[in-house]
């Protein structure tokens, strides 16, 4: 039997050719490669890669953000988050600083030492996807930055639906 798609339901191996299946597996290759260079380096895990990278470019803002919203951006789960920014606190990288909007709550930020150490891991992120898409042509890598922007749209749509 076919989905209309080109691959096989029901047959042997289907898992290898499920989307959400290929997507995971090459997320977590991805996800391994970048984690052991970032940890042999810096000594930073991915959840806390993720939270310093959007701290540093800025948040979803343009500056300092609530753990809420450093939750959205980096699309982690909440526990996730907290968890990376204790061991972020704990080792001096990001700082809390009040909130002018909401007393009750506070912004994160990157510390002077969490933007040396931001602006060094960008160089080794940026090679480290080089290498990753060095097999791919120019169009191609368009390409797929384009399909993966149209799948994760596509699925934030259906899950609003739900």
């Amino acid at each position: 039997m076919s989905d209309g798609a080109g691959s096989a339901i029901g047959g042997p191996g289907e898992l290898a050719g499920f989307l959400p299946y290929q997507l995971s597996v090459a997320s977590n290759a991805v996800s391994a490669l970048i984690a052991e260079r970032y940890r042999k380096r810096f000594g930073l895990k991915i959840p806390e890669w993720r939270v310093m990278a959007v701290l540093g470019d800025g948040g979803a803002g343009g500056g300092p953000m609530t753990q809420r919203a450093l939750t959205a951006a980096t699309v982690m789960d909440k526990v996730a988050v907290n968890r990376a920014v204790k061991v972020l606190e704990d080792r001096g990288l990001i700082g809390r600083v009040p909130n002018p909007v909401d007393g009750r709550s506070h912004l994160l930020v990157l510390t002077d030492e969490g933007r040396a150490i931001h602006a060094e891991v960008m160089p080794l992120a940026r090679a480290t996807e080089a290498d990753l898409l060095a097999e791919l042509a120019p169009e191609e890598q368009t390409m797929l930055r384009r399909l993966l922007a149209s799948l994760r749209a596509r699925a934030m749509a259906l899950a609003d639906r739900t």
